[in-house]
């Protein structure tokens, strides 16, 4: 794609994951201590008492009625549990494939993409097997907004954000990017990585670091480019092109936000910077 031109005009390089410390690779694994846990005590609530407030007495009718009742009420409570028990095998499958790939990721030497399908909890049947994640498409907001989704996120990590998120709204460009950049540190491959990117970029411009801002926007769009930030990256690496004196490659970087996310409001906004800049 045309991006290698603009690789090498920024002198981007591609590196390498991060090292992570130890006290969050054991984070991980508690994680995953959490869950199995979690799934036993599920399956403690299924052995049975010894108590039982069933009673059946009367006439042949009255014990009919009484047995027909119960039944039914056994049969919704068993259909309900079912589905709690699918449930909690499903999202405790996905989040243990989730919490398998991000140590992947930290642990030097492991193939990812020998992870393979993450097995079901307990070996249960009924659930479809959870795919391993994989690290894109990610979800996070335009403009480094949270997602209004329902993403998991750790302990820490919503508030963390929103702090960054505060002090660029605030005009407090010095601490928002080095809040996002601590962000991303801190939460590898968390949902809200790409708009961290787009809000650290945006941080980056208004503090004069332009081929740094360009990098994180080069960023934001090259990993997530279905991400909800990557259509105001994309125009904001064509503007920030421009402004290094990469004419070329800005009117081409911004004649791509139409093609690549059409009906989106960085379509607007590239062609108002085309303008500016005399792209033809």
């Amino acid at each position: 794609m045309r991006f290698v031109a603009l690789a090498l005009c920024l002198g981007l390089a591609a590196t390498g994951a991060e090292a992570q410390d130890s006290e969050t690779l054991a984070d991980i694994r508690q994680d995953l201590s959490i869950l199995k846990g979690s799934l036993l005590g599920l399956k403690q609530e299924l052995n049975t008492t010894g108590a039982s407030d069933v009673q059946v007495s009367g006439s042949m009718l009255d014990r009919v009625n009484a047995i027909e009742s119960e039944l039914q009420r056994l049969t919704a409570r068993s259909e309900e549990l079912q589905h709690r028990i699918d449930t909690v095998v499903e999202d405790g499958s996905n989040r243990i494939g989730d919490l398998e790939f991000r140590l992947c990721e930290l642990e030097p030497g492991c193939d990812i993409g020998s992870l393979g399908d993450t097995p079901l909890l307990g070996g249960a049947a009924g659930v479809p097997a959870a795919p391993a994640p994989s690290p894109a498409p990610a979800t996070g907001g335009g403009s480094g907004d949270l997602p209004a989704g329902g993403a998991e996120l750790a302990i820490g990590e919503r508030t963390d954000f929103q702090n960054a998120r505060d002090a660029l709204d605030s005009g407090d460009y010095e601490t928002a990017a080095s809040g996002f950049e601590a962000f991303r540190q801190s939460y590898p491959g968390s949902p809200l990585e790409p708009a961290a990117l787009l809000a650290e970029g945006r941080a980056l411009t208004a503090i004069g670091d332009i081929r740094e801002a360009a990098r994180r926007f080069l960023d934001t769009y090259a990993n997530y480019p279905e991400a909800e930030a990557a259509p105001e990256a994309l125009w904001r690496l064509g503007a920030a092109l421009g402004e290094l004196g990469s004419l070329n490659e800005a009117c081409v970087t911004l004649g791509e936000v139409s093609t690549r996310y059409p009906g989106t409001p960085a379509v607007s906004e590239a062609q108002a910077e085309s303008e500016r800049l005399g792209c033809q």
